[in-house]
């Protein structure tokens, strides 16, 4: 390539490092905002050449530069953050944006660039989603963990896990606030049974979205046959974070990837010392996201 760089992504600005092989000419500088509109102009230099690529880290930004690049016609290269960091080796000068500008521009140019998948726009767009419905799992558990603890905190009797999930478990709630609560208690768990009942009705429509989204794609129904007990929403996580049945050699590389883990749960029975025995198929659990 003739022309070869890097892009450093911040939230206000881009700085950019590029050399033109032909003339052995440096250019830096920095694009400011960063946003489409400034940077589309930039590019606007280089459009239509197909001697000119760019290297830019997947953060938090990466999206929009890639796809403004490959709107310029220049080839778009994502690099892996944490093998390009260990790329660099030991830090012996004070890092800024323009040594890593330099540093994913050295990394492209000698071919040593640990680059990342770049997604079609359907795939980031069921990403999207998935981000989406991850979070308000998140802020569930926490709300209902805070019920647990405003419970706990004026000495009223603990509640069964699942509790809330039941029309039951939910009539047992109010009767144990009304007795074991201060009025500032009850107005606690109040508050957080109304968070809870939206954010579950939000979850109800992005699941109808997420299983509706798998449907079209081809690869979560592959792995929803291949692995037992995975369910279409699941199988999308999976799809959308691998790029493909063929990426990973194993089931348990491609569950670990997609961000789940595999929980296996372990029954009464006595078995062997150091051994769990199996109580149904094993549940894929959301960790790291």
């Amino acid at each position: 390539m003739p022309i070869v760089g890097g892009l450093d992504i911040h939230r206000k600005q881009i700085t950019f490092d590029y050399l033109d092989t032909e003339t052995g000419q440096v250019q830096r500088g920095q694009i400011a905002p960063a946003d489409r509109e400034h940077l589309r102009g930039w590019l606007a230099r280089s459009a239509g050449r197909e001697d000119v690529a760019f290297a830019a880290e997947g953060c938090t930004g990466w999206r929009y530069v890639v796809e403004e690049l490959a709107a310029a016609g220049i080839a778009a290269h994502l690099a892996e953050p944490a093998d390009t960091a260990f790329a660099r080796g030991r830090k012996r000068h004070a890092k800024t944006d323009k040594t890593d500008c330099r540093h994913l521009r050295m990394l492209l140019a000698e071919g040593r660039l640990p680059e990342c998948w770049i997604p079609p726009g359907h795939i980031l767009e069921a990403r999207a989603l998935l981000e989406t419905y991850h979070d308000l799992r998140a802020e569930h558990t926490a709300w209902v963990q805070r019920i647990h603890a405003v419970l706990f905190h004026h000495g009223a009797p603990a509640l069964g896990a699942g509790t809330l999930r039941t029309e039951a478990g939910a009539a047992a709630l109010r009767a144990v606030t009304a007795e074991w609560l201060s009025p500032a208690g009850q107005l606690q768990v109040a508050t957080a049974l109304e968070i809870l009942e939206a954010l579950e009705a939000r979850m109800h429509e992005l699941r109808h979205q997420l299983t509706a989204a798998a449907r079209h794609l081809a690869g979560a129904k592959i792995l929803a046959e291949r692995l037992y007990g995975v369910g279409p929403v699941t199988a999308l996580a999976m799809t959308c974070w691998l790029g493909g049945k063929d990426r990973f050699s194993s089931s348990r590389k491609a569950v670990r990837f997609a961000g789940l883990d595999v929980t296996v749960w372990s029954s009464d029975r006595k078995g062997p010392p150091g051994r769990l025995s199996r109580q149904g198929p094993p549940v894929l659990r959301w960790a790291v996201y």
